[in-house]
C-alpha cells in the first residue's frame, strides 16, 4: 500500500477552503479510468459511497491538483470524499492512497509505510528537552504513547490539538500510579532545525504545567537528526513539506507502542480522543 507523497502535503493546507468551512467526509474505492493535469481532475469508476452516491463513472476534483500526475489508468485507490456543506456544495478527494497500480512499473518516489499491529518499531534516536539522547528501545518494557508536532504549528486543530490530547492524556494516566509507571509519552518534532531542546522544552512547559525538574518524567519532547527525520516519517506515514509562507503542511500520526517494542494501535489523524486511547491502554493490561 503506497501512499501518494503529495497527498500527504495536502491534508493540513491553510489556506484551503475545506480548513474554513464544514464539510462531510465520505470513504471512496475505485479504480482510475483517466486523469488530467489541465483540469486537475481524476475519473473513477468507483463502488457506491454508503451514505452519498451509488456505484459509478464520474470525474472528481484533487483537493491538491498537484499529484494528478501521479495516478495512472487502472490505479485502484481509496480516498476521502470531502463534500461542503457550504453554499458551494463542492466536492473534493483527499488522503489518496494507491492500493494497487495499473502500471507495475511505476513506483513512488516515497514509500510510506502504514503502522500495522504487531510491527517492530526501528529504535530511531533523538535528543529531548533536555538536551540529552534518547532511543525508542530504551522504553522497552513500558506503552509508548508518541505522535508528531512542531512547535511553530499554526493550525489549532492539528499540532496543539494532539499536544493537547497529550496532556489529558497525561494527567489520566498519572492518577493510576501503576497505568504512569508502565507508560510513557514522547512528542516528536519534525522541525529539527527550529525545535531546539530549549524551545521543546519551554513548548512541553506550556502543556504539562510545570517548570520542574520532574516534570518530564513522564513526557519527553525531542527531534530526531534530519536523516533520521527521513526514516521515522516513512515509517509512522507522517507527510511533511515547507509551505511558502515558512511553515510545514504535513499530516498527523499517532501510534501507541507496545512494552514489546511493536506497534499496538495506530491514530491517523486527529479524530481520535484521550479517552479511546486511555481505554487502549487499560485494555491492553487487562485492566478493563
Amino acid at each position: 500500500m503506497a501512499a501518494l507523497t503529495a497527498c500527504h502535503r495536502q491534508q493540513s493546507r491553510s489556506d484551503d477552503s475545506t480548513q474554513s468551512s464544514s464539510y462531510k467526509v465520505y470513504k471512496l474505492r475505485g479504480k482510475v479510468v483517466a486523469s488530467s493535469s489541465t483540469t486537475g481532475e481524476v475519473t473513477l469508476n468507483h463502488e457506491a459511497i454508503p451514505g452519498f452516491m451509488d456505484a459509478m463513472t464520474m470525474p472528481y476534483k484533487l483537493k491538491d491538483p498537484s499529484i494528478v500526475s501521479e495516478l495512472h489508468p487502472g490505479d485502484v485507490i481509496t480516498a476521502d470524499v470531502l463534500v461542503s456543506q457550504g453554499a458551494d456544495a463542492g466536492v473534493l478527494l483527499d488522503h489518496i492512497v494507491v492500493v494497487a497500480q495499473g502500471k507495475p512499473d511505476y513506483r513512488p518516489a516515497v514509500v510510506y509505510h502504514v503502522p500495522a499491529k504487531g510491527d517492530v518499531v526501528p529504535d530511531f534516536r533523538l535528543l529531548n528537552q533536555d538536551g540529552r539522547i534518547i532511543h525508542l528501545d530504551q522504553f522497552r518494557g513500558k506503552y509508548l504513547l508518541m505522535t508528531f508536532i512542531y512547535t511553530r504549528c499554526p493550525l489549532p486543530n492539528f499540532c496543539p490539538l494532539v499536544t493537547h490530547n497529550f496532556a489529558v492524556i497525561d494527567k489520566q494516566l498519572a492518577a493510576d500510579p501503576n497505568l504512569k509507571r508502565k507508560s510513557h509519552l514522547l512528542c516528536v518534532s519534525f522541525d529539527p532545525e527550529h525545535d531546539t531542546p530549549d524551545r521543546l522544552k519551554a513548548y512541553g512547559e506550556q502543556y504539562i504545567g510545570s517548570d520542574a525538574e520532574a516534570a518530564f518524567a513522564h513526557w519527553d519532547f525531542a527531534a530526531p537528526a534530519k536523516p533520521v527525520l527521513t526514516e521515522m516519517a516513512k515509517f509512522f506515514d507522517v507527510g511533511m513539506s515547507d509551505a511558502e509562507d515558512g511553515t510545514i503542511t504535513h499530516t498527523l500520526s499517532t501510534t501507541l507502542i507496545g512494552p514489546d517494542g511493536k506497534v499496538l494501535k495506530f491514530y491517523p489523524g486527529n479524530e481520535w480522543t484521550p479517552d479511546q486511547v486511555v481505554a487502549d491502554v487499560k485494555q491492553s493490561l487487562g485492566k478493563v
